[in-house]
């Protein structure tokens, strides 16, 4: 029986609920050399400067992935159902033959990853997908059992690069699946062991929906069925819009892996453009990644913050809420010691998130070999979030799920030599650190 700690008993006691929370040739892709400017100045005898108009060039958006070309062989999982249904139609095919299809990719629980195992499709049907399709994006390298059942899968592209899967498990009937949407990350927030790699490459449609496929594939039988989404893995997933929008629609299809919409959130460090087309374009969560409660700290820890400051982002929040009545969004906090745990930065938090409809999620810092942070002492973090609530907010805390194994929120990834640079520390902060 897993051991219940006298910190998890009060938290789940209490009104604050709980929440469960590559080994690649390192490249430094043109992309993310802006953000790596701050506090880089040892790159640059190696790089040219970037000029400034061409700051944040990292977040201009690559090309949709997933269009075909006649006679060209396509991605299955990278089709919405339409586009599926009209290249199936290109083909020779009938509509109804591309439900059958898209059932055997998606439901039934069949989730075929081979031709051998298109059950149910006609034989000149299966012959044709045999000659101009792929069914199989992501490779299995290994999976890692931590001590508390969570599970790491680590994944191969097709380039060699290395993803990270996480699945967690719940006594309460609930497991959740933790996606990635790049192989790295251009935001180098100074507490993520993914920000130590820079940004290597977006995800396809495909291999993202795939990681989803696979867990159900794996684990259904074990943990019943996946029931949750959380786009909180490797990658700024807002930085790929395109394919993160396109991968969670294809998710919450009614007649294919059918998540509800309500259980499929999508993170982001605060990219406010994106924010808006995400609330636009998307019925799923969005949660955003706050962390601290003066510009001066969110400059620090998360650059973004540089480009898209806390008034414009909560500001662009509290708007485009307000036009979405039943909406809420997550804000996740994650608990630095002496940085942004103080009683003055539960006060400022309290502020800043007034008359936006959302929750908080507390999450304890996890420790890794990049970082330069410690976690915030579970007391302190019980004594904060009780502060937020008797304000009147939702908190919940995020235990750490999958530490033991670097599965845990922010330990995902593996730099291997170069690792971006960190920032310089503010004066005040240094004794802290």
């Amino acid at each position: 029986m897993q051991r219940v700690s006298s910190f998890q008993r009060q938290i789940r006691g209490s009104k604050g609920k709980s929440l469960r929370g590559t080994n690649t040739k390192p490249t430094i892709p043109m992309a993310a050399l802006p953000l790596l400017r701050w506090g880089a100045s040892s790159l640059h005898a190696h790089f040219s400067p970037t000029p400034p108009r061409r700051l944040f060039s990292a977040l201009r958006q690559p090309p949709a992935a997933g269009r075909y070309e006649p006679g060209s062989r396509v991605m299955l999982k990278g089709m919405d159902y339409p586009e599926l249904e009209k290249w199936e139609q290109s083909q020779g095919f009938r509509p109804g033959q591309a439900m059958m299809l898209w059932k055997c990719l998606y439901g039934n629980n069949v989730w075929a990853h081979c031709h051998n195992e298109l059950a149910g499709l006609n034989k000149d049907l299966r012959k044709m997908i045999s000659d101009h399709a792929d069914l199989k994006a992501l490779t299995i390298k290994d999976i890692i059992t931590a001590s508390d059942g969570t599970r790491k899968i680590l994944f191969s592209l097709e380039d060699a690069s290395v993803i990270e899967t996480v699945v967690i498990p719940s006594a309460r009937g609930r497991t959740t699946v933790c996606v990635s949407s790049q192989v790295g990350c251009a935001m180098n927030c100074q507490f993520c062991f993914t920000g130590r790699m820079g940004l290597r490459k977006h995800l396809s449609t495909a291999e993202i929906v795939e990681q989803a496929v696979f867990a159900r594939k794996l684990f259904s039988d074990e943990f019943d069925t996946i029931t949750n989404v959380v786009f909180m893995g490797m990658g700024e997933p807002l930085h790929n819009v395109d394919n993160v929008i396109k991968a969670s629609s294809i998710m919450v299809d009614e007649q294919g892996l059918q998540f509800s919409p309500r259980k499929v959130t999508v993170s982001t460090s605060g990219l406010v453009p994106e924010i808006k087309r995400f609330l636009n374009e998307s019925n799923c969560d969005l949660a955003v990644s706050l962390n601290a409660t003066t510009d001066e700290v969110r400059d620090w820890i998360m650059p973004i913050n540089r480009r898209y400051n806390l008034s414009m982002l909560l500001g662009t929040l509290r708007e485009e809420l307000r036009l979405r009545p039943k909406s809420i969004v997550l804000f996740e906090y994650v608990m630095l010691s002496g940085v942004n745990d103080s009683v003055d930065d539960a006060k400022r938090l309290t502020e800043l998130v007034h008359g936006i409809p959302c929750k908080i999620n507390l999450i304890s810092f996890n420790p890794h070999s990049g970082s330069q942070f410690k976690p915030t002492p579970d007391e302190n973090i019980i004594e904060f979030r009780n502060m937020l609530i008797q304000s009147g907010l939702t908190v919940m805390v995020r235990l750490s799920r999958g530490d033991d194994q670097m599965a845990a929120c922010g330990q995902l990834g593996e730099p291997g030599d170069y690792q971006l640079p960190l920032l310089r520390v503010p004066e005040k902060f240094q004794v802290a650190l």
